[in-house]
């Protein structure tokens, strides 16, 4: 029986061993930290950016563990502007970071050092990480999987903003309270620059951009900060429209964070990843 990777570490004696080294990359001119979660074994393994969402008071280290208990290597990082990083903080430069983090895991050099297998990498993340791992993948059609779990709509919540002026004070004010570990930027400003972007961040839009390949989306139904009637259900029903169909969905009784879903997120993302990933070549 193979070993659950949630619960039982690897096999003794398994060369070279894991290891966690910090690395660093570049985005925007600023240089940006990392944890990579290298399993034990040869490889080259197959690779999972995990991408965090905003402030990042979640960094699913645990998601990342796992799958690296799994075989699949993980990069977790900060965006310029978080958490003592350089630079400052933008959705737009999560974008660009969440790119400028997938060439620097293609780096030949990079991919030998550290066994890695950049021909099957998939990006994943929460909230803004969903959001972030979504528009990657479609602007990269080499990325060969992507999952979401409670993603944030920018596109579809920009649009409220026009009906709802109510509802746009009420960001300022959420993004407002989240900056303490930011930098270089406001609620007001966070705001402004989903209205500028409009429907190039409308999640649905992506899906014709990623037809043919296998995306994973996880809504939250009791979620207060990304609706899964509002950020989840449009969005599913965009990808099941898709002409290949390669849609796979879970809607979890859960907060924004998973909190007590922790272990059937983790399942439902490793099940995805072996189906179509996998950790051997």
């Amino acid at each position: 029986m193979t070993p659950d990777p949630l619960v039982t570490d690897p096999a003794a004696g398994l060369r070279p061993p894991a290891t966690t080294p910090a690395i660093t990359f570049t985005s925007g001119g600023e240089t940006l930290l990392g944890v990579l979660h290298v399993p034990a074994g040869p490889g080259p393994h197959p690779v999972v950016l995990v991408l965090h969402g905003f402030p990042g008071m979640e960094r699913n280290f645990d998601v990342a563990q796992a799958l690296r208990r799994a075989g699949y290597a993980t990069l977790v990082f900060h965006y310029r502007g978080s958490w003592g990083m350089g630079g400052s903080w933008s959705w737009r430069h999560v974008l660009e970071d969440a790119a400028a983090a997938v060439a620097a895991l293609r780096e030949p050099g990079f991919a030998a050092t550290h066994r890695l297998d950049p021909s099957r990498l998939a990006t994943v993340g929460h909230s803004t990480g969903g959001f972030a791992a979504l528009m990657t993948a479609a602007a990269d059609p080499s990325i060969v999987a992507v999952a979401s779990w409670a993603g944030f709509d920018f596109g579809t919540v920009a649009a409220a903003f026009r009906e709802d002026p109510v509802k746009r004070a009420a960001y300022v004010e959420a993004f407002q309270e989240e900056l303490l570990p930011l930098r270089g930027t406001s609620g007001a400003e966070l705001v402004a620059e989903m209205e500028e972007a409009g429907e190039e961040w409308r999640l649905a839009r992506q899906a014709p951009r990623l037809d043919g390949r296998p995306v994973l989306l996880i809504g939250t139904s009791r979620d207060t900060v990304t609706p899964h009637t509002v950020h989840h259900e449009p969005l599913a029903a965009a990808f099941r429209a898709r002409p290949s169909g390669a849609l796979e969905e879970h809607v979890f009784p859960a907060d924004h964070g998973l909190s007590d879903h922790r272990v059937a997120l983790t399942r439902a993302l490793l099940a995805f990843l072996d189906r179509h990933v996998g950790t051997t070549g």
